[in-house]
């Protein structure tokens, strides 16, 4: 493996720095999605919803501290800053939770599109360095320059291997977005439906 690696060119190096900063990302975003996982509390969610709909917002905001479900946070946080406007407190701890799980989804973006390029790259620095070989009396031989051509391709197999490595992580944590964004909204519009309806100032 290690001769293979050496035979794809001074990209290979890019290459794998790049294929080290995706496994980082890669294990530390399953880290991240499984310990928001574990920490999913619907009932707190529900305890909060009770709380408001019966017109006593100070137990609700209790219930959420307790919680480290993100869909609670971003409830208490809205209930507690909400002196100026309830939704603009909602709109801005929606949208930090949501950077939580967009953490590290742009390099894997990066990396998908990087990846084959720098293999590219690779490859074409090496095939116009096998052809420059072409007219050398010892590499005449069509072996030689064959055997050139099939190194500079090694750049290229590297490059597609990460970029379809980093592309099924990257759709997936898209997706773990896209649901917690899902869920922060159901709950957020539900939240503001039930201070309207009891009529409950939500200030602290």
């Amino acid at each position: 493996m290690i001769q293979i690696f050496l035979k794809g060119g001074p990209v290979m190096w890019p290459l794998l720095v790049t294929s080290l900063l995706a496994l980082t990302v890669v294990f530390e975003r399953l880290f991240f999605t499984v310990r928001e996982a574990l920490r999913r509390d619907p009932e707190a969610v529900a305890g909060i919803f009770a709380q408001v709909q019966q017109g006593h917002p100070e137990e609700a905001r209790a219930i959420g501290k307790r919680s480290r479900d993100y869909v609670a946070r971003v409830l208490t946080y809205a209930l507690e800053h909400s002196e100026v406007s309830f939704s603009n407190a909602l709109l801005q701890s929606a949208n930090q939770e949501l950077q939580r799980f967009n953490r590290g989804i742009s390099i894997l973006d990066t990396i998908v599109t990087l990846a084959p390029l720098l293999g590219l790259f690779g490859t074409v620095t090496g095939m116009i360095h096998a052809f420059g070989l072409l007219g050398a009396a010892e590499l005449g031989a069509p072996t030689a320059i064959t055997g050139g051509i099939a190194e500079a391709l090694i750049a290229t197999a590297f490059g597609l291997l990460i970029a379809m490595v980093s592309l099924l992580p990257f759709n997936f944590l898209n997706t773990q977005l896209e649901r917690a964004r899902a869920e922060i909204e159901t709950s957020a519009a539900k939240l503001e439906l039930l201070l309207l309806r009891s009529g409950v100032d939500s200030k602290p």
